[in-house]
């Protein structure tokens, strides 16, 4: 039998949480991560990319299944939904991006890799925890505005960012590991399309389940991606002279 925490409990370990990922967002802003196009050997052990994609990215599969009663969870419910939008995010992430990724020979530093898994543990659990034990929702919440408009930026979000890595990565041909600028769609816009997409995305999450853990993976996601973009701008500009000049960070035509 799972034993769940009180929620009193729950709610300060989710504050503690974003409380750190806030804090490693900061970091991020003076430290670019050291993996791909920003990898560096100085950090340690060096993994291959591949492997420690789908290492990484499978522990979040794990840790949310682990939480959840299989049997006894009423599946054709509002949270069964959402727990269906979770796995089909994650059951690609897993099992179908690993795989399609043109990083031939190319590492990332096992700290990396490691803290990655540290991350998507503690907030696939925190998920996991939230729909076995703590989601209550009523009758009406699937015509609710904040469900209607989460799922649709859910949906948009997803389609931005798979549609921008798999632009990226037709871009190298096989056997090729160098960079070209991209070009077309979202990136006329913004230089990473697919970290736009994949913030919006759990924005959505965020507010289609008006949950806490929700709200905390969004805020480790921004605390990720929002550094991430910023030294994915400031590596296109310095690498290409000729790159676009009205190319935005991340947010189109803004910043």
């Amino acid at each position: 039998m799972i034993t769940y925490p009180s929620y009193t409990a729950y709610t300060l370990f989710i504050t503690c949480w974003s409380a750190i990922g806030i804090g490693a967002g900061l970091y991020l802003l003076r430290q670019a991560a050291p993996y791909g196009r920003h990898t560096s050997s100085n950090w340690g052990p060096m993994v291959s990319n591949k492997i420690a994609w789908l290492l990484m990215e499978t522990v979040v599969l794990i840790s949310f299944a682990a939480w959840i009663p299989w049997s006894s969870f009423q599946w054709a419910s509002i949270s069964g939904f959402m727990i269906g939008l979770f796995l089909l995010h994650y059951l690609h992430r897993s099992f179908v991006y690993p795989f399609m990724i043109r990083t031939n020979g190319k590492k990332m530093p096992l700290v990396i890799m490691l803290s990655a898994i540290l991350f998507n543990t503690v907030n696939g659990s925190l998920l996991g925890i939230w729909f076995a034990a703590f989601a209550r929702y009523p009758d009406n919440w699937g015509t609710s505005l904040p469900f209607l408009l989460g799922v649709v930026c859910f949906g948009a979000g997803m389609w931005l960012n798979w549609w921008a890595d798999y632009r990226l990565i037709r871009l190298r041909g096989k056997g090729d590991t160098g960079y070209k600028i991209p070009l077309g769609g979202g990136f006329h816009y913004v230089s990473s399309p697919n970290l736009l997409g994949e913030i919006l995305e759990w924005g959505g999450y965020a507010l289609l389940t008006w949950s806490l853990p929700a709200l905390a993976f969004f805020i480790w996601t921004c605390a990720n991606l929002v550094p991430r973009a910023l030294s994915n701008h400031r590596w296109y500009r310095q690498k290409f002279p000729e790159y676009p000049a009205q190319r935005k960070v991340l947010i189109p035509f803004i910043w």
